[in-house]
């Protein structure tokens, strides 16, 4: 019996030291930041829940022609009162089935302790109100907003060069989920996607949690 206990107590010491170690211990910049750019900055947002993060992209004229392919999926990327373009990575099973708290099933929490295919959620919003504890917001230069968007962009499943649009699933009458690269489990999940995605912004090596998440973002940027 002392024996489990034992082996239980360094489990979770381990996991904590890993956690603690992925939000401190930075990992190097995707790329350069060229020094012709790096005056001006972008405003970018992440966007917390308990377990899961999204980020909010500001819907300018550029980030408008660099998503220009969802035009083609029916997504409304130029309606006129949107100001944030919001993207999240995801478990198929539990974002798709679990649209809240209320709805949670047995086999999507399974499928996220697992393994299982990856979807991206696309959704846009109006003005956030800043600040807010759900709402962490943080500059990038023009060099890192362009590799951000590239990195959502090679994020989607393409079949012929398109992007691949789940029929009759999202969470209201605009958002709507896309076939993802990747697979989803409980270590390299949404938020260590997010955290990839941010990695010119500075984050640590590894993000679990929205927590660890914020606070890395906060300590590298």
């Amino acid at each position: 019996m002392r024996t489990g206990i034992r082996w239980l107590l360094r489990i979770v010491f381990l996991l904590v030291l890993s956690a603690a170690c992925g939000t401190f211990i930075p990992r190097p910049l995707i790329a350069p930041v060229d020094a012709s750019s790096a005056a001006v900055t972008h405003r970018i947002l992440l966007l917390s829940g308990p377990i899961h993060t999204d980020i909010a992209i500001p819907l300018d004229a550029e980030t408008r022609a660099a998503f220009s392919f969802l035009d083609n999926t029916g997504f409304p990327l130029g309606h006129p009162n949107a100001e944030w373009l919001i993207i999240g990575w995801g478990g198929r099973a539990f974002y798709l089935e679990t649209p809240t708290w209320a709805e949670l099933k047995p086999l999507p929490v399974l499928r996220a302790l697992t393994i299982d295919r990856s979807v991206l959620h696309v959704d846009l919003a109006g003005h956030i109100t800043e600040p807010q504890s759900t709402v962490t917001a943080f500059n990038v230069s023009e060099d890192q907003l362009v590799q951000l968007r590239d990195f959502i962009s090679e994020s989607f499943v393409r079949d012929a060069g398109a992007v691949v649009p789940i029929p009759d699933a999202g969470y209201g009458e605009i958002d709507r989920f896309f076939e993802a690269r990747g697979y989803f489990n409980a270590l390299f999940g949404c938020n260590t996607w997010t955290a990839a995605a941010l990695r010119s912004a500075g984050t640590g090596i590894w993000n679990p949690l929205p927590q660890a998440l914020r606070l890395s973002v906060a300590v590298y940027n």
